[in-house]
């Protein structure tokens, strides 16, 4: 296959799945069994073009960011519990994710683990969306901090493939009372430090292949994923928000269980 081609593929990819809650990641290992492409080539360029998809939210949600930036300067408590939420979900992975990185590089090899983890948490998805009791409609920087906290723990769950980083905030969101539009916003806000840190850490990892321009694909395939993953993403941000405002998480739950069976029975087969 053509390697922009598949830059254009992987970047469609990228932006459809970062913000839904049905793992990007978990998508772009599966992508790498059925496009045949080799996954270390390409393990740069997969990490990069997370960036497109949190340039989305930063274009989505400017508003917010400036407004949020403007009141921290003139030390408003609302701007201060705002950026404190997000430090407080931020660091529970950003702590684990260290500790355990070797680990988890280890479970993003195993294609299996992903279809179990894509099927097991659809489940969760439906369960969480039936019992769970939602608050009314609030800001990020009027959530109590225990709520903040616990959105960031469930983040943690999503270190195994398959997860999803969106869904285990969403669905940790939920279950402690949260919103849905809330939940999902929060969950699109605290993906940006994570995922710049997630990708400041691949790179300085990878600094020497980076310095050398030896990153497996061209530069061109690069800016082409990129630009692709922004624009995707940014329209999966705007209809996201609206979809489940109005009618929940329970078609991602059935896409889930069914995409994760089906890879599961090829990966048997194969």
């Amino acid at each position: 296959m053509d390697t922009i081609v598949t830059a254009i593929l992987l970047g469609i990819v990228e932006g459809l799945t970062e913000f839904l809650p049905v793992s990007s990641t978990g998508h772009l290992i599966l992508a790498t069994e059925l496009f045949g492409y080799d996954p270390h080539q390409w393990a740069m360029f997969n990490v990069v073009i997370q960036l497109g998809a949190i340039l989305a939210v930063v274009v989505q949600y400017w508003r917010t960011f400036w407004a949020v930036g403007m009141g921290l300067m003139r030390l408003e408590p609302i701007s201060l519990r705002f950026l404190r939420n997000l430090l407080a979900a931020f660091i529970p992975s950003a702590i684990l994710g260290l500790l355990l990185k070797d680990q988890i590089d280890m479970m993003l090899g195993s294609p299996m683990i992903v279809c179990w983890a894509l099927v097991i948490g659809g489940v969760a998805i439906l369960v969480i969306e039936k019992h769970a009791k939602t608050g009314e409609l609030t800001g990020i920087g009027q959530l109590p901090l225990r709520q903040a906290l616990g959105v960031g723990l469930a983040q943690c769950v999503s270190m195994i493939p398959g997860v999803s980083r969106s869904g285990a905030t969403i669905m940790g969101a939920l279950a402690m009372g949260i919103e849905r539009r809330t939940a999902a916003e929060f969950s699109f806000f605290l993906a940006s430090p994570t995922m710049l840190g997630a990708t400041t850490l691949e790179l300085i990892d990878n600094r020497e292949a980076v310095m050398a321009g030896t990153l497996g694909v061209g530069w061109s395939e690069i800016a082409v994923g990129f630009v692709v993953s922004f624009v995707v993403a940014l329209a999966v941000i705007r209809l996201f928000v609206a979809y489940v405002s109005r009618s929940g998480f329970k078609p991602f739950a059935w896409y889930r269980i069914v995409a994760g069976a089906a890879a599961i029975i090829w990966l048997s087969l194969r």
